[in-house]
């Protein structure tokens, strides 16, 4: 028999099925089961909510206390139904579960309408009704801690084409990484890209880490784990890949992006102290000892960190070799 969780999801996939067919012959379709399905999972929550709990109790709608033959009381559920959909606002709050009210409250207005075959809302109105739940079940499911495009699949995608959920989306994975440190201020969290799907809604699996080296990432749409110095690497050339495409094809120049000897990545740029990526610091002395012109970072890379430019090095070299 399948468990809460699972009818709960099956329920929301199969709204989720109607509500992209975009016929509004299905809307009554797509209202009941998604509704159905949004209260199942919030009914879920409240359950794993307190996992040492009765579930029976968690969300029985009528409790009374009874004696315990101990001198105290426990409590006991009265007949067989369980919460509706009021009740499970107010015990999401008693539980400590977010749950937008406001959102399901418009949700199931529309539903009752349907019920009764007497609705006025035009389908626009139903859509945008359905789409407003969208964010609701993306916080439930994160809240117990699943995954929501693991359990929702082709469902998911299409919940994120829908502004509300997007938004809230990103919104959330770029709180995630607000409080890392980079160690370049090129890295910009607006430019992370999944290698995959090619979706910016990327997270940091833990929220709380601040160090470069331990970020795990993790993209939102499609559930991919993300290799850090790849990242880092591709936001690197989305900044300044362009402007080294016209430095080469212009002047034959190398820069503003060199490839760190240390992490073999390209992302060591000019005018930072160290590599993007690995930390390896850009030391070296850039002005030319004999003729004071500038040493470039390609010099430096290529091994011409004695303190000369190439010019001068070559001359050195040449009277070297003469004598």
């Amino acid at each position: 028999m399948p468990s809460l969780f699972e009818n709960a999801v099956a329920s929301i996939r199969m709204g989720v099925e109607d509500f992209r067919q975009q016929d509004p012959d299905r809307d009554v379709s797509a209202v009941r089961n998604f509704y159905a399905g949004v209260l199942l999972l919030a009914k879920e929550a409240l359950i794993r909510a307190a996992p040492n709990a009765d579930p029976e109790l968690v969300i029985g709608a009528k409790l009374k206390p009874v004696p315990d033959g101990a001198g105290g009381i426990e409590m006991e559920k009265v007949g067989h139904t369980t919460i509706d959909f009021q009740q499970i606002a107010e015990r999401a709050k008693d539980f400590g579960i977010n749950i937008d009210a406001q959102a399901l409250r418009a949700l199931n207005r529309i539903r009752n309408d349907m019920e009764h075959h007497y609705t006025n809302a035009p389908a626009t109105a139903i859509r945008a009704a359905i789409s407003k739940g969208f964010p609701v079940v993306a916080s439930l499911f994160r809240q117990i801690d699943e995954v929501p495009m693991e359990r929702l699949g082709e469902a998911w995608a299409t919940m994120l084409q829908t502004k509300e959920l997007y938004d809230q989306e990103l919104q959330e994975a770029r709180a995630t990484l607000a409080n890392m440190q980079w160690r370049s201020p090129s890295v910009a969290t607006e430019l992370l890209r999944c290698k995959e799907c090619k979706s910016e809604l990327i997270e940091q699996t833990d929220s709380d880490n601040e160090d470069q080296d331990d970020v795990e990432l993790r993209c939102r749409t499609c559930g991919t784990f993300l290799d850090a110095a790849e990242m880092i690497e591709h936001v690197i050339d989305e900044l300044y890949g362009a402007e080294a495409y016209s430095r080469y094809k212009d002047a034959g120049e190398d820069g503003p992006v060199y490839t760190c000897p240390a992490c073999d990545r390209a992302t060591l740029i000019e005018g930072e102290d160290e590599c993007a990526n690995c930390g390896e610091p850009l030391d070296y002395t850039s002005e030319c000892g004999r003729c004071g012109s500038h040493i470039s970072i390609q010099d430096f890379l290529e091994g011409l960190d004695s303190g000369l430019c190439s010019y001068c090095s070559w001359q050195q070299d040449k009277i070297m070799r003469e004598d």
